[in-house]
């Protein structure tokens, strides 16, 4: 006997929006593509754990794929055709790249933007000190982060030293099997009474996260702070390098761990840098997809790869700078006869972004600072955000109702799965994106980014098939918006 649908169940099912499991609704035939997807974003989180090497990989990709430089472009000449691929590489840490369409830039430019950067542990300008027979760094984090989860854990050491006569050396010290790693050290808990009365964001104090950088003294009675001394003899042996170096350089510490499948599925991954990695992966490569496939798309599509956004977006390589501005600016004036100022405002206010910034998951080990009606949750697609901020939304960014609607009703013409994304319940925290510095400039932007479980921690989780979902949408939206 066929069982009928009651008139109530068939108008719920048409007037109710229900978000399902991604993996229920996905075609099996499919999956092969979601895993392969997941191994090679993996292995660009495994090689990308600063925004420099970030860059460098996606560079490579570019120029692979007959992209040029827009300096390179510029010293050409002439006008930029449909069709050109143009980038820029700002100060190895931001990257913009560019499809030019047919349409003219007074139509505007679809546009997805992400961030490179995560929380860490910087060494500080005069890092290197001794105390009680040990070699320790002294650290300034960066990002917002929980303390204690940085303890007792391998961090491997990423950066760029300049050395006193300019040479540059590029160091990278933990990511081997064979490399030593560094450590922040904890409390054993039979001496813990005391620190365990302490509230979490005291366990440890910012100021006390140092590293062990070694513990063997140069063998000279007469030389003093010998630990301290044998770490410098090291790396002026290896990388010429000498203690004023420190002042200029820009290295950081990172959870020296690779990225691994989570839970017997496989259906997750584990890693460093998810936020915002793994929407930087998913928009870069969704363009990447375009360039190959469609010589001259109708629009021009973007996709712009941040720094600094966990610190606010400041500085020269930051949303808030004008690097994207003035890329915008020279694709303006080389595609537009006459160009004045007018002409870039034009084309920004004509086009259309979407933040591809991380959220929430919803995790049901900390149930009570979520609302389970907005919440995002893993495994069911890719999270919209139509406003972030704290408490009265403020810091934040909203999109307006018409542009929410266009890009709900191309994911769904498209089959994208798609569901809410609140970052938790209201007066409980909050949080920013770089969405309203594109939404200083004029244009629409909505964020539109993964579920991510333990944010900001030294190994977060996502989807793998939310982290498909992404990259479907991103190519969706460029595309077809």
């Amino acid at each position: 006997m066929i069982a009928t649908q009651t008139e109530g169940q068939l108008l719920s099912e048409k007037l109710s929006f229900e978000i399902k499991n991604c993996w229920e609704t996905a075609k099996p035939e499919d999956f092969p593509k979601i895993h392969l997807f997941a191994e090679q974003y993996k292995a660009f989180l495994n090689k990308g754990k600063t925004e420099r090497e970030c860059v460098r990989q996606c560079v490579e990709r570019l120029e692979y794929a007959g992209f040029i430089s827009l300096d390179k472009a510029l010293a050409q000449g002439g006008q930029f055709a449909p069709g050109a691929k143009i980038y820029q590489n700002v100060r190895e840490k931001t990257l913009l790249c560019a499809v030019l369409g047919e349409k003219s830039l007074h139509e505007g430019a679809n546009i997805l933007g992400a961030h490179i950067d995560a929380p860490r542990m910087d060494l500080k300008t005069n890092p290197l000190y001794e105390d009680s027979g040990f070699a320790l760094f002294d650290t300034h984090y960066y990002g917002g982060i929980k303390y204690y989860q940085w303890t007792t854990i391998p961090l491997a050491l990423h950066g760029v030293v300049f050395t006193r006569n300019g040479e540059r050396q590029d160091i990278c010290i933990g990511e081997d099997e064979n490399d030593p790693v560094f450590t922040i050290t904890d409390l054993l808990p039979h001496l813990a009474r005391e620190q365990l009365k302490k509230e979490a964001s005291h366990f440890i104090d910012g100021e006390d996260l140092d590293v062990l950088a070694g513990s063997k003294p140069y063998r000279d009675e007469k030389a003093e702070n010998k630990v301290k001394l044998e770490v410098l003899r090291l790396l002026y042996e290896k990388y010429d390098m000498v203690e004023e170096d420190f002042a200029s350089a820009e290295l950081e510490l990172v959870p020296a761990d690779k990225a691994r499948d989570v839970g017997l599925d496989r259906s997750m991954i584990g890693g460093y840098g998810h936020d915002d990695r793994c929407c930087a992966y998913a928009t870069f490569s969704a363009l990447l997809e375009l360039a190959a496939a469609e010589a001259r798309p109708a629009k021009t599509i973007l996709c712009f790869l941040s720094d600094k956004e966990e610190i606010g977006s400041t500085g020269n390589t930051g949303a808030d700078a004008r690097v994207f501005e003035n890329f915008i600016a020279s694709l303006c004036a080389k595609t537009i006869d006459a160009y004045t100022e007018m002409d870039l405002r034009l084309a920004l206010s004509k086009s259309s972004m979407l933040s591809a910034d991380v959220n929430a998951a919803f995790d049901p080990n900390y149930a009570d600072v979520y609302d389970k009606k907005t919440a995002s949750w893993c495994g069911k697609g890719i999270a919209l955000s139509k406003y972030t901020g704290s408490g009265g939304k403020y810091g934040g960014s909203e999109a307006n109702a018409e542009f929410c609607q266009k890009v709900q009703a191309l994911f769904n013409q498209n089959k994208i799965r798609w569901q809410y994304g609140d970052l938790g319940k209201v007066n409980k925290g909050g949080g920013g994106t770089i969405a309203l510095y594109a939404a200083r400039l004029g244009m629409d932007v909505l964020d539109c980014g993964l579920p991510v479980l333990s944010m900001h921690s030294p190994f977060e989780v996502i989807s793998k098939i939310d982290l498909y979902t992404a990259y479907q949408a991103y190519i969706a939206f460029l595309r077809d918006m």
